[in-house]
């Protein structure tokens, strides 16, 4: 049903966490397929041992690179990305599989909910792989209210082969992976797709950013940078004005509405951009002399 692509650097013993709770909690039979960046620490033999799809860099890819390797092994025709620190929770495919089968065509961008140690969706259940309480998750992950959500980026999330083929999947030059979920769905967006949907069934446990040693989605980091660059907006203003994100889900989103705060933002944005583009040419004189 799905083909399940999963990043990991020298991240074993979040991997075999991850891995077993989808052989345990699915629904269906999937395909999985991690790429091993580097995989010195016996990821690649426990892999091979459980037969399990792989791809291998002796580098580190980064996600981008790397999920875009093992997508070309893909089976099937909905594309999961989900990260290596993550516990499936039961029955997270059949959930977002329910959901395809409404939607009945394939332009859509689907992801699962989160729960963590912390934060509103807040269940403590170990913050590390030697403290993981999985009997607690399994015995209260379906307790917690959630609603679904518009505007997901996150993981985890599903898309048809077909539109994950389309747009490139993930682009490379946001190495080693922040900023990389909002780039993805921009380049949806530009193709026609307006279901962006959290599904709050489907749920996973999150470790926090074990999986990518995460930099701060501030406006001067790389990955931010790169966004406004390439798009001429922020990651903020396009998860608020395009995405409406963190709201209920209330259905198929439009056009972003041209008013007073939305001319506001985007001045915002075009200054930040000029602001960084008269920073770099300062910077490069300065460097040459």
């Amino acid at each position: 049903m799905f083909s399940i692509i999963i990043p990991s650097y020298n991240n074993l013993d979040y991997l075999k966490i991850c891995i077993e709770s989808l052989f345990k909690n699915s629904f269906f039979k999937n395909q999985i397929i991690v790429h091993l960046n580097i995989g010195t620490d016996g990821s690649k033999e426990y892999l091979k041992k459980n037969n399990i799809d792989y791809t291998h860099t002796s580098y580190n890819a980064g996600i981008c690179e790397g999920v875009n390797k093992a997508s070309k092994k893909s089976i099937f025709d909905y594309i999961v990305y989900g990260h290596d620190d993550f516990y499936y929770c039961p029955n997270w495919d059949i959930e977002l599989y329910k959901e395809i089968k409404l939607i009945n065509h394939n332009k859509f961008y689907l992801s699962g909910s989160m729960i963590s140690n912390y934060g509103h969706n807040g269940l403590d259940c170990g913050n590390k792989a030697e403290n993981f309480d999985e009997q607690k998750i399994l015995n209260n992950y379906n307790k917690i209210s959630l609603n679904d959500h518009q505007g997901s980026t996150w993981a985890p999330h599903v898309v048809h082969k077909d539109y994950w083929n389309l747009v490139g999947g993930f682009s490379e030059e946001f190495f080693p992976g922040a900023g990389s979920d909002p780039d993805f769905c921009m380049k949806l967006w530009n193709n026609g797709i307006r279901i962006f949907k959290g599904i709050s069934k489907s749920r996973v446990y999150h470790f926090e950013s074990k999986t990518l040693r995460r930099e701060k989605l501030s406006i001067g980091s790389k990955s931010s940078k790169l966004f406004l660059f390439k798009w001429g907006i922020t990651i903020n203003f396009f998860k608020n004005f395009y995405l409406k994100s963190g709201t209920i889900y209330n259905g198929i989103l439009n056009e972003p509405i041209v008013d007073i705060k939305y001319a506001i933002e985007m001045a915002k944005c075009k200054f930040f951009l000029l602001y960084i583009l008269i920073f770099n040419i300062f910077n490069n004189k300065i460097t040459k002399k």
